[in-house]
């Protein structure tokens, strides 16, 4: 596995050199300290892989990740320690634009090389999943502003008669594809929108004030008793290393133990919502890695809700997805430019 390490600090530099070349698997083909370095040795030296600083001079992490995914695309595992706004929103930004997955880096107190161990195995696991020329990239690289999806309209028999509530579940790949589903609702959809998303700590606690921004839709992260029928129009997010059920009419927020290795889990929302709401709920499983989320999307099927999986073409990585299929969960397997399209003309008296 040939890697690309960038970082502007020498001694950081130095330990993630370390740590890699202390696998025999693992190649460094080149360090870069600034932006500007990174994408010229990404062009010379076509690396399997890039760790990607955010905070870098001459030009960003964003910059070079913009660029990269635009003009020589490689799956790039950002390892960042900056988690004030500004610098997480540019990390947003990053995964937006094509980047696959955030990693904290070592902050020296860390034992039994557990650090050590989790930066190989996430570096081997985003080596593995191809990218492609990232049209948001490119767009976002040349200082154009970013367009919308195509929007397919979808009035298909068979659609869902009636619809209380939309909830959505993602990972590896999802904060570029809720941007796009989001964008491309219309003002006038007023149905509540759930969502789920995996992100990594300590990254995820500004997630909902950079996708509320992305947007003319209202984010935020869910309030514990919050009433569901107080969030019409809005998209409401499980906080970071919370579950977000729904019980009674109310959202909860638990601590209880992780699903698929996740908290949040896009299961237990979506199982909450097959128990609470039947056959009022549609919900879309996104791209992401793992299988969290397929066994809930098969509960509101079975309950009589609505189920949509993203296609393979679209999902940066096609593992959720893939299971929900597998599983006989989905419903639709749409694009994401059609998923939208779908979703605005539910029916529903709150829609109307």
């Amino acid at each position: 596995m040939r890697v690309l390490v960038v970082e502007d600090s020498l001694t950081v530099r130095r330990r993630l050199c370390e740590v890699l070349e202390a696998d025999p698997g693992i190649e460094i083909i080149g360090e870069a300290e600034d932006g500007r370095q990174a994408i010229d040795l990404c062009t010379k030296r076509r690396p399997d892989v890039i760790t990607m600083d955010m905070m870098l001079p001459v030009m960003t992490g964003l910059a070079a990740t913009e660029y990269i995914m635009a003009h020589c695309p490689t799956p790039i595992l950002i390892c960042s320690a900056s988690t004030n706004r500004g610098e997480l929103f540019k990390t947003y930004d990053a995964l937006a634009a094509g980047a696959v997955e955030v990693l904290e880096k070592p902050r020296g107190d860390e034992i039994d090389g557990s650090w050590e161990r989790r930066f190989v195995e996430t570096l081997k696991l985003v080596a593995r999943i191809p990218v492609i020329t990232h049209p948001r990239a490119r767009l976002g690289a040349l200082g154009v502003p970013r367009s919308l999806p195509p929007v397919t309209p979808h009035r298909e028999v068979g659609a869902p008669p009636s619809c209380r509530l939309v909830a959505i579940g993602a990972s590896t790949g999802g904060p570029g594809a809720l941007v796009d589903i989001l964008r491309a609702l219309p003002k006038e959809f007023r149905l509540p929108l759930l969502l789920v998303l995996h992100i990594n700590e300590p990254f995820g606690t500004a997630f909902a004030d950079w996708l509320d921004g992305q947007s003319s839709r209202r984010v935020a992260y869910a309030v514990d008793g919050e009433l569901l029928s107080s969030t019409a129009g809005r998209v409401v997010m499980a906080p970071p290393d919370r579950h977000l059920v729904v019980d009674n009419g109310r959202l909860r927020l638990t601590r209880d133990p992780e699903r698929n290795s996740c908290r949040p889990s896009v299961d237990v929302l979506f199982e909450s919502l097959a128990r609470e709401c039947g056959g009022s709920v549609t919900a879309c499983l996104l791209t992401g890695m793992g299988r969290d989320g397929a066994a809930g999307l098969l509960a509101i099927r079975r309950a009589g809700g609505f189920t949509i999986a993203q296609d393979e073409a679209t999902s940066v990585v096609y593992g959720m997805p893939q299971e929900a299929a597998r599983l006989g969960a989905a419903m639709r397997v749409l694009p994401l430019g059609d998923i939208a399209g779908f979703l605005k003309y539910l029916p529903g008296e709150v829609s109307k």
